[in-house]
């Protein structure tokens, strides 16, 4: 194994093109990081380090962590890119009740094309929206904007809204010019940007104390280890479903039967499912966060209160009522999710119409059904895989 990483590492400076490709993908992960560092002007550093320490609990947090610490800072790529990936998120869920998008969607290269443009497009609109809340919530707190007014929150919207649109466009850059997966790219730098601070904390503590102190960071770096191998050997994780090609006549000659496989991976939803399960978990505290005390004469404290009421009841982000209800999210939504992105159906339906088959099941409903099967069990475990690391994580 590790003779084939270090192939693999050589290979990446033999060979020209692909050496080309991972140059130009450091050069614009490097272009991103120095963006993380420009902050949005008129906003009081201090005081923002105040406000984080109270909103970090929210969906603020939520955003902050998949935006590689941008949104803490307030720099102008804020957002990151989750914008885009609720766009992607919401296209995908249209072209379940929209037939116009769902035959957009079937147009081959040319649709994959409309639907990247109006991606794109709702990408804008949503960052739009984002930008001005975060705005008129940053110009709402006392002595955190030096001028507050108009001006402040357009010029805030502008620049933050911006910042998402070249983010947007690093990614697809990434994607097209470098090696790939340029937005899943962009969240991984903005998050392993933190793991060297990480390992000289880990360092100094195991030096600082005794030996059940080092003794206890080793077994830490230990569990690290053994948790990083098992994320990839379930990302890899995947069921290959023998596919028959029914037999052809061409001509006078017989062409054989030709089997193929149909890869469905354990963890099909990815990471969505735990953005939607986060999201809704930091709903409530958000809320308490954001909702003034009066708005145009109406008392809104006792829904203030009852809001404040519910968070605490709750629990914090290591409770166990906190971290049930965060599981059990989580494996509704990979089971909400993957149903959208696979339909079995329409799998059947595309094999029969080539003319292909699997071993031993009837084309159309029968091979619908035994997708389902497959996918369910596959899907079950994914769910609880996601919903176990998510939870090791907040323990």
């Amino acid at each position: 194994m590790i003779e084939n990483c270090l192939n693999s590492f050589r290979n990446v400076f033999s060979v020209p093109d692909l050496r080309k490709r991972v140059l130009f993908t450091l050069s614009l992960l490097a272009v991103y990081r120095i963006g993380s560092h420009i902050r949005v002007p008129g906003i009081d550093p201090v005081q923002l380090e105040q406000l984080w320490q109270n909103v970090a609990s929210s969906l603020l947090g939520v955003l902050d962590l998949f935006s590689g610490g941008n949104l803490q800072k307030i720099s102008v790529l804020a957002l990151g890119i989750m914008p885009y990936i609720t766009a992607s998120i919401i296209l995908q869920l249209m072209t379940v009740v929209s037939p116009r998008l769902k035959a957009v969607q079937e147009e081959g290269e040319m649709g994959r094309r409309k639907m990247n443009q109006w991606t794109r497009y709702l990408t804008v609109v949503l960052a739009i929206i984002q930008t001005t809340s975060i705005a008129w919530f940053l110009q709402s707190q006392p002595g955190l904007v030096y001028e507050p007014g108009v001006s402040f929150i357009a010029l805030t919207t502008l620049t933050l809204t911006t910042g998402t649109i070249f983010i947007m466009w690093l990614g697809e850059q990434i994607t097209e010019r470098g090696i790939g997966n340029g937005m899943s790219l962009i969240i991984f730098a903005g998050i392993i940007i933190g793991a060297p601070q990480a390992m000289v904390q880990i360092y100094g503590k195991a030096t600082e104390g005794g030996t059940q102190t080092a003794l206890g960071m080793i077994l830490l770096l230990v569990g690290m280890i053994l948790i990083i191998s098992a994320i990839i050997f379930m990302e890899r994780g995947l069921r290959k479903i023998p596919i028959n090609h029914a037999r052809r006549q061409v001509g006078r000659t017989a062409v054989p039967v030709q089997q193929t496989t149909m890869p469905i991976k354990v963890n099909m939803g990815g990471v969505i499912p735990v953005i939607f399960a986060a999201s809704i978990m930091a709903f409530p505290q958000t809320l308490a966060n954001l909702i003034p005390n009066s708005v145009f004469g109406f008392d809104l404290s006792s829904l203030q209160e009852f809001l404040s009421t519910a968070v605490q009841s709750m629990g914090g982000g290591g409770h166990p009522f906190y971290m049930l209800l965060d599981a059990a999210a989580i494996i509704f939504f990979t089971f909400f999710y993957v149903s959208i992105i696979f339909n079995t159906e329409e799998v059947a339906d595309n094999l029969r119409k080539n003319g292909q088959f699997i071993p031993g099941i009837r084309p159309g409903k029968r091979t619908a059904d035994y997708l389902n099967g497959v996918l369910n069990r596959l899907t079950f475990v994914g769910a609880i895989y996601l919903a176990v690391l998510v939870s090791s994580r907040r323990s």
